[in-house]
């Protein structure tokens, strides 16, 4: 079940890896396999541009193609020593329809007398799964992960590819599924756990309209440091989620607004689709060998879980995001019987959507992951439209029970600073220009923006924010110089997916504004250096070095910025 030039490796040709060395270094999402983002080093002052190394020749196509919006999940820079594994493309890019078109892979980069020098270059025959309706434009992330002597990275059919950090050779191919199992996709990222096992998702779709068929199989994989390889659907895992063909509740659609139609009206029902995993979501595995995943309905994004796995892959419990919340009409939204609320006479608290208790969704545009804090406790942020598009996150306890919620976690996979004996969560909070819960301005008046980035205590209670308040455009010339204009008022959204915090408690995050900005204790902006602009791009997350340089991206560029290089 392989394909191309690399059809001659087989599972024979592993070597044991070492287990996960982190030291200083961010060898994964989120830095560690409990995905906090959180670096033991002070980074650098953010003085000047060090290097700038385009990863992505295919930005100016791609933004064409959606009104200028960069609609790409990168993965992270992954560090180690003087090294960098830069995730790359290449190949053709004939729009987001055909992205298979392209080629994945990764670039070693080292740092020789202060420049950042090309080592090696490696492709995988990897490729995401096909654009559609549950994708809305959005190209999956290729996200690999660096364990003992080896990076890992996705390929094709479901399988991992290991490749030799030294020499950039692909060693060996590790093969879950069996041969001739077509239409198998690695969904998501690679994560690690400490002992070097690999975990990812795997979702095998329907040959023809995948989106709109129901899927042909999810898995959770495990690869161990020596190769074996262990599956275990994504049926066994949610063993209370509904069956395939069971009806579950969907949304209103062509009811006249305002919704919901009546305080009695009762939302479509439609089969759900079998439990497979979401497509960008990455593992995350607790210091006891818990692995925390997200899994969904194939055919209702409305029916998500949080899952909680066991090291052998056996299953420990599921959480599900539906009746968790109880915000809507008259708590999040305006009044109803005015605009932007629901229908007069609703029941507080319901989705306009449904005319029911809130369901938290899992969307396959989001590569929100899970957290494990410190205490134990799991992070997960889920998609709600009738907030102004804003989500919420959640957070539950090590057993499953739901803790607390914050009215934001549209696609984000928050940061964590440990201080004393507790902990801050460190998020984007963006307040969109957008309808409450519909696009009819005549229902749904369209509010001004805000943009923010939160602190939040454990129990998900803000400690501060900080605003985006640049005035300017700006925009980097091809020779470097960099010109501004004046920009609507609003500021910029912040639209990473994951920031960084290094060991003083100051945040590192892109904005769409172009800017990297270091945010210190209190909401303090402290610095903040022009990179490069590309709207709705800086879904790119960053990493800090071991010596305090910061590695961020924007518009296809990393940018690897500080005082001093290596």
């Amino acid at each position: 079940m392989t394909r191309g030039p690399l059809s001659h490796l087989t599972c024979a040709a592993i070597v044991a890896s070492a287990p996960v060395l982190l030291g200083d270094d961010w060898p994964q999402w989120g830095r560690g396999p409990q995905h906090t983002g959180a670096s033991p080093v002070v980074a650098q002052p953010l003085e000047a541009i060090l290097a700038n190394v385009v990863y992505d020749p295919f930005v100016d196509q791609e933004k064409a193609a959606s009104g200028d919006d960069l609609l790409v999940h990168y993965p992270v820079p992954l560090l180690e020593g003087n090294a960098v594994y830069l995730g790359t493309k290449s190949g053709v890019y004939q729009g987001a329809d055909s992205w298979g078109t392209q080629t994945w892979g990764v670039r070693k980069l080292e740092w020789r007398n202060g420049v950042l020098t090309e080592a090696w270059s490696v492709t995988t025959d990897w490729k995401p799964v096909p654009n559609g309706s549950r994708l809305g434009g959005w190209e999956p992330v290729f996200h690999p992960v660096l364990t003992g002597e080896f990076l890992w990275m996705p390929g094709a059919f479901g399988s991992l590819l290991q490749v030799a950090k030294d020499t950039g050779r692909i060693t060996a191919r590790i093969v879950p599924f069996q041969t001739g199992a077509l239409n198998i996709f690695v969904a998501g990222g690679l994560a690690a756990d400490g002992a070097g096992n690999v975990y990812y998702g795997a979702l095998q779709l329907a040959p023809s309209q995948p989106w709109d068929t129901d899927s042909l199989g999810g898995w959770l994989v495990k690869v161990s440091p020596s190769g074996n390889a262990t599956i275990a659907p994504f049926s066994n895992l949610v063993p209370g989620a509904p069956a395939a063909g069971d009806l579950c509740a969907a949304s209103f659609s062509s009811e006249p607004l305002p919704w919901p139609p009546s305080s009695g009206a009762v939302a479509a029902r439609l089969p759900c689709g079998s439990e497979r995993p979401a497509i960008n979501a990455i593992p995350a595995i607790a210091p006891n060998g818990t692995i925390y995943t997200v899994s969904r309905a194939h055919l209702n994004d409305r029916y998500g879980y949080l899952v909680a796995v066991g090291p052998d892959l056996t299953p420990r419990w599921s959480a599900s995001l539906r009746g968790l919340l109880n915000d809507g009409c008259d708590i999040l939204l305006p009044p109803s019987g005015t605009p932007g609320g629901c229908r007069a006479g609703s029941a507080r608290g319901v989705d306009p959507e449904t005319n029911d208790r809130p369901a938290a969704r899992v969307l396959d545009q989001s590569s929100s992951s899970p957290v494990v804090l410190p205490d134990g406790s799991v992070l997960y942020g889920a998609f709600t439209r009738y907030n102004y598009d804003r989500g919420h996150l959640f957070r539950f306890a090590a057993d499953g029970r739901p803790l607390a919620s914050y009215d934001f976690g549209w696609d984000i996979t928050p940061a964590v600073f440990s201080h004393g004996a507790t902990y801050s969560i460190l998020t984007k909070d963006n307040h969109y220009d957008v309808g409450s819960y519909c696009n009819d301005p005549a229902f749904c008046p369209v509010p001004a923006p805000r943009y923010d980035v939160t602190q939040l205590d454990p129990q998900l209670r803000p400690e501060w924010h900080v605003t985006n308040t640049t005035a300017e455009n700006c925009r980097r010339g091809a020779g470097g110089q960099v010109t501004c204009v004046a920009a609507p008022p609003g500021g910029f959204e912040w639209c990473v997916n994951q920031p960084a915090v290094d060991a003083s408690g100051v945040v590192y995050l892109n904005s769409e504004d172009g800017f990297v900005y270091a945010i210190g204790p209190g909401g303090v902006v402290r610095e903040r250096l022009f990179l490069d602009q590309a709207l709705g791009a800086a879904y790119t997350p960053l990493s800090i070095g071991g010596d305090g340089l910061v590695y961020a991206q924007n518009n296809g560029h990393l940018f690897v910025v500080g005082r001093g290089a290596r």
